[in-house]
């Protein structure tokens, strides 16, 4: 018993020493991505994306690296820059070396991992971003897709500059936030208990073949989902334990820019031989950088990992009140995330309530025919037409995880002909449409060609 309580003391003295080290960064990253999502214009990455040579995907690649997108919502946003022109080695670039990084995972890079492995991850990325492009333009320009996937992707809506601070804050502090939450306290989660469960120096005594933990790392991490930002604590907590910086870094790349999904969708849209150069370029890339961090670099540039969660530690840029601080601000903007999104689920199955009962008493009345006591209205000579009810009808739509997701499946639906209103739920997995006109075949064609599941009607 005395051993348990031991080890749930550990577990939430490092889970508390990893949210004082992240939160800080983290609010960093999240305000930098609330700028870029509504200062930094749509128009620029559309128009340097669109030739099939190197220029354009070096373009893609260094735009793509600062973006606030993980694995889940670059796709539908790749796919968006293809469907828009964008040639398929530029796609396929921005797709690679933006959920590698990020603002907001570089920032927790820099603060866990140090300042290093900050720069290395985003030259990194970079690289592989562009040797990925390449490779697609130079094998993949006959590759044969899926026709049903003609229709136009979605597109991330810029805010605009109208709403200023106000919606800079909404999207980095909720919008993004909330996107990656999960994911988020999931990867804390995970490295808290690997801090306590895994021996010291476990990698060094009995895996100590580095070649061999990169394989073992990368076949760990290419069907897994792991955003960039909650890859970073666990890395570090495997760094603590004994694991090489190149072995790290495999996780760091593979972790965020693959996962089951994303190859699935990548093959389905592109084709088979964009996704083997798309999954060539991450793996190679990864075993080979990391093969050369293990070599030839001097491991005293990652030993700020061995102090990245450890008390003692007080030689840090920041006071330890103001990561406390940041601590619970991180906890209470998460607790609020949550808590709005519960009371919008609220509102909505209340709003769908109304509107069933409204439509039954619109029915009942309609089906009531006038008698001696029910005076009929005289006739009028009209010359304007009735508008056309709407139908609100709800569809299951799965593989919906942010707000990326969400903008994808309302910007396209609303380009089907007679449908006046759409509401997407990730949550839920619920996609409301009011239509005067209604078909459900070109409504699932429509989410299917995004790389959505349509089940049918709710």
């Amino acid at each position: 018993m005395e051993a348990i309580l031991t080890y749930i003391a550990d577990f939430f003295y490092s889970l508390f020493d990893l949210l004082k080290a992240m939160s800080p960064y983290l609010l960093l990253g999240f305000f930098f991505a609330g700028i870029l999502k509504v200062w930094f214009p749509q128009s620029w990455i559309d128009r340097y994306m669109g030739k099939s040579n190197l220029g354009s995907v070096v373009n893609t690649a260094i735009l793509g690296i600062p973006l606030p997108l993980c694995s889940c919502g670059v796709i539908p946003t790749g796919i968006s820059f293809y469907r828009n022109g964008a040639s398929k080695g530029s796609s396929v670039s921005f797709l690679i070396s933006t959920p590698q990084t990020g603002v907001d995972s570089i920032m927790v890079t820099y603060s866990l991992l140090g300042l290093p492995f900050a720069i290395i991850r985003v030259v990194v990325a970079l690289v592989t971003g562009v040797l990925g492009g390449a490779a697609t333009n130079a094998i993949a320009k006959d590759d044969k897709v899926d026709a049903s996937q003609s229709g136009e992707s979605c597109e991330s809506d810029k805010m605009g500059t109208k709403q200023g601070w106000k919606g800079i804050f909404r999207y980095g502090f909720y919008e993004f936030l909330m996107d990656i939450a999960k994911w988020l306290v999931i990867g804390i989660l995970i490295a808290a208990v690997l801090a306590v469960l895994i021996p010291d120096d476990f990698f060094v005594n009995y895996l100590d073949n580095e070649p061999l933990s990169m394989l073992i790392i990368l076949l760990a991490s290419v069907p897994l989902y792991l955003c960039a930002t909650a890859s970073v604590p666990i890395a570090a907590v495997l760094m603590l334990k004994g694991l090489s910086p190149g072995a790290a870094l495999v996780l760091l790349m593979a972790g965020p820019a693959t996962n089951a999904a994303t190859i699935t969708i990548i093959q389905k849209v592109f084709g088979l031989k964009t996704l083997l150069s798309y999954l060539g370029s991450i793996i190679l890339g990864a075993m080979l950088f990391g093969t050369l961090i293990n070599t030839f670099l001097p491991r005293e540039w990652f030993t700020l990992a061995e102090h990245a969660m450890h008390e003692g530690h007080r030689h840090e840029l920041l006071p330890e009140w103001f990561q406390l601080l940041s601590a619970i601000t991180l906890i209470a903007l998460i607790t609020n995330g949550y808590i709005q999104k519960y009371l919008k689920k609220q509102r909505l199955k209340k709003a769908s309530i109304k509107t069933k009962q409204l439509s039954k008493s619109i029915i009942f009345n309609n089906d009531t025919k006038p008698t001696a006591a029910t005076p009929v209205a005289p006739a009028f000579n009209t010359s304007f037409t009735m508008a056309k009810p709407t139908i609100k009808t709800t569809y299951i739509v799965e593989g919906m995880t942010c707000s990326h997701c969400k903008m994808s499946v309302e910007k396209n639906l609303s380009k089907v002909d007679g449908i006046s209103s759409i509401e997407a739920d990730p949550q839920s997995n619920r996609v409301v449409v009011e239509a005067t006109e209604q078909d459900n075949a070109v409504i699932e064609s429509t989410i299917e060609s995004l790389g959505y599941s349509y089940k049918g009607l709710a």
